[in-house]
């Protein structure tokens, strides 16, 4: 019999690994819900667990399986994406020096010019994408990390990752990803040189949204990864027992539900370039976008469930659209099975740099004639 690491990615993650319970022999894993584990006579812990702060053996399988999807040596699950990629930064030293882009998730970005500063780093960032800023903004010696995002929200500015990883290992510094919206179905980064991979697992992995949750994966059992999950002991940036099924359940259709919003996510972006009411259509699926190239080599099987459009006639003109959408949900996140549309400025506020023309569309899984056809009347 076949075992998983020969099995396709898609069978993986639709088996979580063919993992079965050997008590029960239960298909559907069960939920750990305690927070604290008998000590054996002699005072170890052989079980491997002593109390919910470091480990849940609800996590084990989940993790196993997005390790698995990556290619990496480990992940780890953390209570939300922002826990997950600050720990990454808060295992770094104050002094340390990072580069990040200047467009990329706000929240993250927002954390690194207050917190992350006050904390102790220096931090520049550089256009998306842009090889050349990177490498001008490396201090030798100093620079620790290099991250990327990419497609970088809400642009969907596309980096090369396999050259931003060149150019952060002759620095000596590490490269972390964040892979939200390409996920392990259509780019696997570690496997084109980066260190440290970063999911919102509130989007993709789990792709109902129901769930706050973070990940990490990594390429190596190393001295950083022990000091990220000495953070996440510390910090208590864990997931709950029931939030930690709840992504196990969503990542085993994980490759289904990617495909359809990827074969989405094209056709509205075909229908709506040249569009009269519509100044630019931003897709990495669209040739003339200017990370189309790198996307269609590093991603695999599309270029992602995320695009956004520039509205003729500006804030006014995007809002109102928005406002006349009937089947898209104007909500903030992305991701899930169900489309979603919002006004990205407004969500970020003050010193965004998001043009105020922009509503950036989560396709979900919808028929794509049903997802146009409500944009087409939003925009009369």
């Amino acid at each position: 019999m076949s075992k998983d690491g020969d099995w396709a990615p898609a069978t993986r993650a639709a088996q979580a690994l063919g993992w079965v319970d050997e008590r029960t022999k239960a298909v559907t894993p069960p939920i750990h819900p305690s927070t604290t584990f008998v000590r054996d006579p002699d005072n170890e812990y052989r079980a491997g667990y002593s109390y919910a702060r470091d480990e849940n053996p609800g996590y084990d399988q989940a993790e196993a399986l997005l390790a698995s999807l990556e290619g990496g040596a480990g992940a780890m699950l953390f209570a939300s994406g922002m826990a997950a990629a600050t720990s990454v930064f808060l295992g770094l030293k104050p002094g340390d020096h990072v580069i990040a882009p200047e467009v990329m998730y706000w929240g993250l970005r927002k954390w690194l010019t207050e917190t992350g500063r006050q904390w102790g780093l220096a931090v520049d960032f550089v256009p998306p994408g842009d090889l050349d800023a990177i490498r001008a903004a490396i201090r030798p010696g100093g620079t620790r990390l290099v991250w990327i995002e990419t497609p970088a929200n809400p642009t969907w500015t596309v980096t090369d990752i396999a050259a931003a990883a060149a150019v952060a290992h002759e620095a000596g510094a590490l490269l972390g990803v964040d892979s939200t919206v390409s996920t392990p179905v259509l780019t696997r980064p570690i496997e084109l040189g980066a260190d440290i991979v970063m999911h919102s697992a509130t989007k993709y992995l789990n792709g109902h949204s129901d769930v706050i949750g973070g990940a990490l994966v990594t390429a190596r059992a190393d001295e950083t990864w022990t000091r990220i999950r000495t953070q996440r002991h510390d910090g208590g940036a864990v997931l709950g027992p029931f939030e930690a099924w709840l992504l196990l359940r969503g990542m085993r259709t994980l490759f289904v539900r990617v495909a359809a919003s990827c074969a989405g996510a094209q056709r509205i972006a075909e229908h709506f370039a040249g569009h009269e009411k519509i100044g630019q259509v931003l897709y990495p699926g669209l040739p003339d976008h200017p990370g189309h190239a790198i996307a269609a080599r590093q991603m695999q099987g599309g270029f992602g469930g995320m695009l956004s459009l520039r509205i003729v006639g500006g804030r006014d003109a995007a809002i109102a659209a928005a406002a006349r959408v009937g089947i898209w949900k104007r909500a903030t996140s992305l991701g899930g099975v169900e489309s979603l549309i919002e006004h990205r400025a407004s969500i970020e506020g003050a010193g965004t740099r998001v043009p105020d023309d922009l509503l950036r569309l989560s396709v979900g899984i919808e028929a794509p004639a049903d997802l146009i056809g409500d944009l087409e009347q939003a925009l009369d």
